[in-house]
């Protein structure tokens, strides 16, 4: 069985279809990619999978779970994190307090345990703390970990987002663009990082822009058109594909 299924899920808004009967299976260790022209419905498949959006019929598997239905908080348990295209971060607070916000679902003591900061409590406090550290160490943070993140330049502000998703130690990470906007040189460090995420054993689904990046990095591709999926398969045989080349240039290839 997939790590993630997705089956036949059909989202509309109103008398608009945003995804239509769209499917797609993304096996354990994966990097899968998910491009399509804009307004294709890739963020809204992204909403769906973690709970943002519930699909009016199909259905969301996650490791046998039956996440259709489940709210962010419940995904998010179930070992799945995101990081958005704009970038949704509590600018006012530090890169370490931001990332120790994160790991606010692996918190079990009650508020019995938080007065008197002892025992279950301190040990929670101390494992996550050290959780947060790692990130930080691991995405090259450290020179901004006390910077209050809304003085941050963008670049280093998307390196956070996709932190603060890692912060709560993933299964699977949802990446919703997390290079736009970035220079070249930014965008190959994000590169390295997403393939060593990947080499470290979490599941990686990926929405980029950037096709050079995404023939590259990714096992396999899914292309969406229209809230279709319209082609699947490695990026060679995705790239030759005459509606992927349509969907994109607009002529019959």
């Amino acid at each position: 069985m997939a790590q993630l299924q997705v089956e036949n899920i059909t989202l509309t808004f109103g008398g608009l279809a945003a995804l239509s009967g769209v499917s797609l299976e993304v096996e354990r260790g994966e990097l899968v990619s998910v491009i399509g022209p804009n307004g294709a419905g890739k963020t809204s498949l992204l909403n769906c999978i973690s709970g943002f959006y519930h699909p009016q019929r199909g259905r969301i598997l996650f490791e046998g779970h039956d996440l259709t239905r489940a709210t962010p908080h419940e995904v998010t348990r179930k070992g799945i994190a995101r990081a958005f295209q704009n970038i949704e971060l509590f600018s006012g607070l530090t890169v370490l307090e931001n990332l120790l916000l994160a790991r606010h679902t692996h918190l079990r003591y009650g508020l019995f345990g938080a007065g008197l900061f002892y025992g279950r409590a301190l040990k929670e406090e101390v494992e996550n703390r050290k959780a947060v550290e790692e990130v930080i160490d691991f995405m090259e943070l450290e020179a901004y970990r006390k910077a209050p993140v809304g003085n941050l330049p963008y670049g280093v502000r998307k390196r956070v987002e996709v932190a603060r998703a890692l912060a709560l130690s993933p299964k699977l990470l949802l990446l919703d663009e997390p290079m736009a906007g970035m220079t070249l040189e930014e965008k190959e460090d994000m590169v390295r990082f997403i393939l060593e995420i990947r080499a470290r054993g979490t599941t990686v689904v990926l929405i980029e822009h950037d096709l050079g990046v995404v023939m590259d990095i990714s096992d396999r591709i899914y292309v969406l058109d229209f809230g279709q999926v319209i082609a699947e398969g490695a990026p060679e045989a995705v790239a030759k594909n005459p509606r992927v080349q349509e969907a994109y240039l607009g002529v019959e290839a």
